[in-house]
């Protein structure tokens, strides 16, 4: 997607905000990177969506700061405070919001009423027909609203914003609204704006499929208060404030198909710290992907493992063991070549393998789950 004639500033944005609410108070103070998908992760109420509206300048907190591609939206000590309609942004919500009695392209084309003028027409209809292409609806311009599926609805709501050619894009849970199917429908849609798009996104959630998918920062908020910031990868396998998507607590891995094994119907992925085996589903050799391994999934032997119908075993060195959240559990953090991994084992197991930060083991893997 090229933002046409705005020039994209590879720089960091900056939110520094306060915020009091009755059930909580918003505190952050963050940076972000130029590009990628920052995910705001946590349960109902901890402020995802009204960090979102601040960003947006919806509302406004004393004090703030919000620096996005090199331009300050807010910085109230300078008394500078741009309103929602003077923020180069897309918003996207959990409703596409369409207008009925036009069909997509009078959608998309009214939404071309916010674009800030001074912008050479054929600069607008670039960044119209670049949203289009993007999001894969040129065989839905001719049609009304109400013969589009949900995933079709924000589909275009994402398009009409990119139109705009934004500096950031806010997507507040846009795909709460959605079935499952019509979710798996749009997600590839998603991850495609993540590896194209030179803008940053904040996304907000607290569906774990999405932040396994759709991550690269990874923001987990709790009654309003940052718990963890940083890599996706790097904030899941960090034991010291666990975050648990879903079932469990788990790693991710970044990877690539590096073989097919038709007459099994198995894929062997290599990422920074070995390979793993499973379910082929389509996937093409030199594909990237994501795995997700949870830490109940992997048991831990002192010595290589033999004759076992595990398939994917891996040398690794202990970093860590700390008391889980029953006294019964243990949880090691393990590294395996360049990569992070934990395993979930009892505490009378880790005692008798005398596990210790240093001590070499064999991560017996049990199930590997492919995110994307």
């Amino acid at each position: 997607m090229n933002t046409a004639d705005r020039p994209v500033a590879e720089a960091p944005s900056h939110i520094r905000l306060s915020l009091v609410r009755p059930a909580f108070t918003l505190a952050v103070d963050l940076q972000l990177p130029a590009r990628g998908i920052t995910v705001l992760f946590g349960a109902s109420g901890s402020g995802k969506t009204t960090l979102l509206r601040c960003v947006a300048g919806l509302e406004r907190a004393p004090g703030a700061f919000v620096r996005v591609a090199g331009e300050v939206w807010q910085d109230e000590t300078q008394r500078v405070f741009l309103p929602t309609w003077r923020r180069p942004l897309g918003y996207v919500f959990q409703e596409a919001s369409l207008l009925e009695h036009l069909d997509v392209r009078g959608n998309l084309e009214y939404g071309l009423k916010r674009v800030p003028k001074g912008l050479a027409p054929g600069a607008q209809a670039a960044a119209l027909d670049a949203a289009i292409a993007l999001l894969g609806i040129e065989t839905l311009l001719a049609r009304r609203t109400h013969q589009l599926s949900g995933g079709e609805r924000q589909r275009v709501g994402i398009a009409r914003a990119l139109a705009l050619q934004p500096r950031m894009l806010l997507l507040d849970e846009p795909l709460a609204a959605l079935d499952h199917a019509r979710r798996q429908e749009i997600l590839p849609w998603l991850e495609r704006l993540r590896d194209e798009l030179r803008i940053p996104m904040l996304y907000v959630t607290h569906a774990a499929d999405e932040v396994a998918r759709l991550a690269d920062t990874l923001v987990v908020l709790e009654r309003g208060q940052v718990q963890a910031v940083g890599p996706v990868a790097q904030v899941l396998a960090d034991t010291d404030t666990p975050v648990v998507l879903g079932e469990d607590l788990g790693a991710l891995l970044e990877g690539a198909v590096q073989e097919i094994d038709a007459h099994w119907h198995l894929a062997r992925v290599r990422f920074a710290g070995g390979s793993l085996w499973l379910r082929d589903s389509g996937l093409a050799v030199g594909q990237a992907v994501r795995l997700r391994v949870l830490a109940r999934d992997i048991s831990l032997a002192s010595t290589e493992p033999q004759h076992t119908s595990i398939q994917n075993l891996l040398p690794c060195v202990v970093q860590s063991v700390q008391p889980d959240a029953h006294p019964s559990q243990a949880l090691v953090r393990l590294l395996c070549g360049e990569s992070v991994l934990l395993a979930r084992i009892t505490a009378r197991a880790a005692a008798a393998l005398q596990l210790a930060p240093g001590r070499g083991v064999w991560a017996q893997i049990k199930s590997v789950a492919l995110v994307k």
